[in-house]
């Protein structure tokens, strides 16, 4: 935990004092106890005289338009174009993290992209966006800004769609995820001694998180798991964790396994074999799993949605790009073109056609 002189913020939700006059942080599992102007791990929700304050709300990283496919969802509003931002900071400390410039950063010279929650909704409008996404680094620490931000979205027609660990305690997750329309939740592993040691967090909670989104909200739910070599993509820990996902989530939850590139704390980690893909997909629909994607590789067969029934292609995609499309749908729902079974999600008549466009923006 960090101290300083001064810290300015927005007041923060979810705290108490304890017995010894510090506070506690009930946002996230950490529970982090701060003396005055003392900061928790994530460094952006922090004590200041009485109470906690979250230091990022209305500055961001920046924000983009992207694919709705780079979140990655495949079956939200395929082809649409979602504005995207995040903040600072993060409540794990992955080794691997592919963002540690954003999530890791200590340097509030970063978030030189000041907007308020109205603001973000006009320019997701303006931009032709169909969503905003809340992304880069994990939205829970700043649920405020991004809670605010989703209300505001709502009353312009915009959905939200949340990218997250999904390390959240049960007295936040109701508010977090309620504004919410659409999820992707990082499932880093599927044991608690990878989250431990790489990740600093614990995995029940994360478990706990997924079945209170898929048992108790109504929100389209995808996971991804990023694949490191010997660490979490032994065909053991795979067969357990898509099993549990069939199970427990059900067989049309979309998980996508993504290679792992070195970065961070772990460049001497070898980058994923694209046959540990190909196979951890193979396992995955064995055990039930309907829609199962590879990413972070040149795969068209296994980044396109195919049907369960008659097993055609219903949606070719080749990176973030959109080919054939043999979907009907009526009524908001979806099924094969060809034998009728029908496809779970969220789609519409025709997909988007924003493509693989990265489009940055300047929020005034």
């Amino acid at each position: 935990m960090d101290t300083e002189r001064h810290i300015e913020g927005t007041s923060a939700r979810y705290w108490h004092r304890i017995d010894d006059g510090r506070l506690q942080c009930d946002l996230c599992p950490r529970y982090c106890k701060l003396r005055d102007k003392q900061r928790g791990l994530c460094f952006v929700r922090a004590r200041s005289g009485d109470g906690l304050v979250l230091t990022t709300y209305g500055r961001s990283s920046g924000f983009c338009v992207d694919p709705i496919e780079k979140k990655p969802l495949n079956h939200f509003l395929p082809g649409t174009p979602v504005l995207s931002f995040g903040t600072a900071g993060c409540n794990l400390a992955c080794k691997f993290c592919q963002n540690w410039d954003i999530s890791k950063s200590r340097e509030f010279d970063r978030l030189q992209a000041e907007a308020g929650p109205g603001a973000i909704a006009d320019s997701a409008v303006s931009s032709g966006s169909r969503s905003v996404a809340y992304t880069y680094n994990d939205p829970v620490i700043f649920l405020e800004y991004a809670v605010d931000v989703a209300h505001a979205c709502h009353e312009h027609g915009l959905s939200n769609v949340a990218v997250t660990a999904g390390y959240i305690t049960e007295d936040a997750r109701e508010e977090f995820f309620g504004p919410m329309d659409a999820v992707n939740v990082d499932l880093k592993a599927f044991t608690d001694d990878f989250y431990w040691k790489i990740c600093g967090a614990h995995l029940d909670t994360v478990l706990e998180t997924l079945l209170y989104i898929r048992n108790e909200t109504e929100l389209w739910l995808e996971l991804t798991t990023l694949l490191i070599p010997d660490h979490n993509d032994s065909e053991r820990e795979v067969d357990e964790m898509t099993t549990w996902i069939a199970d427990k989530l059900g067989p049309d939850v979309p998980l996508h396994f993504s290679a792992f590139h070195p970065d961070w704390k772990m460049m001497d980690t070898p980058p994923t074999p694209r046959t540990t893909l190909t196979r951890s997909r193979e396992i995955a629909r064995r055990n039930g799993l309907h829609y199962v994607y590879t990413g972070n590789v040149y795969d068209p067969e296994g980044s396109s949605t195919y049907c369960i029934g008659c097993g055609s292609m219903l949606i070719e995609r080749t990176g973030y790009e959109l080919g054939a499309w043999h979907i009907d749908v009526d009524s908001g729902r979806a099924c094969c073109a060809g034998c009728g079974t029908r496809i779970a999600g969220v789609f519409e008549d025709q997909p988007g056609n924003w493509g693989s466009r990265r489009l940055p923006l300047r929020i005034n």
